[in-house]
């Protein structure tokens, strides 16, 4: 380990948290009034401290919300669906679509337009498919 670097299970300040994940401190305030399972200890001050398995609920919402394209409201409903008791049966709001793929992040580039385009074409077409049976 080098010098300045902490443990993996030591906790956090948002400072480093925020910098790990290469998001804003307020960023990680506003993820904590969405998704009440990241609950920090805050002490003196009311400073944050993320334990680690805070830092790894706030790494996999980053990686949804930025990565995955998921919007706060489908992050949710994953992170409910996961909470539940395992009884083998999975709520049908978070059970994944088995026709569509995974999101894919959205980019600006207009290389990507025509694929964007098309991929939006036939998920009309499919639409309208399910619609019309």
């Amino acid at each position: 380990m080098a010098t300045g670097e902490k443990a993996p299970d030591a906790f956090r300040t948002i400072g480093e948290l925020a910098t790990d994940l290469g998001v804003a401190q307020h960023i990680l305030r506003y993820w904590e009034t969405k998704f009440p399972e990241l609950k920090p200890l805050q002490r003196a001050g009311n400073r944050r401290y993320y334990r680690p398995a805070d830092v790894a609920l706030a790494r996999r919402i980053n990686r949804l919300l930025n990565e995955e394209g998921y919007t706060v409201k489908g992050v949710q409903k994953l992170l409910r669906s996961k909470e539940q008791p395992d009884d083998g049966v999975t709520p049908q709001a978070a059970a994944p679509p088995t026709q569509f793929a995974q999101p894919t992040r959205v980019t600006n580039d207009p290389r990507n337009a025509a694929l964007d385009l098309d991929r939006l074409v036939k998920l009309r077409d499919r639409l309208a498919a399910a619609i019309a049976d």
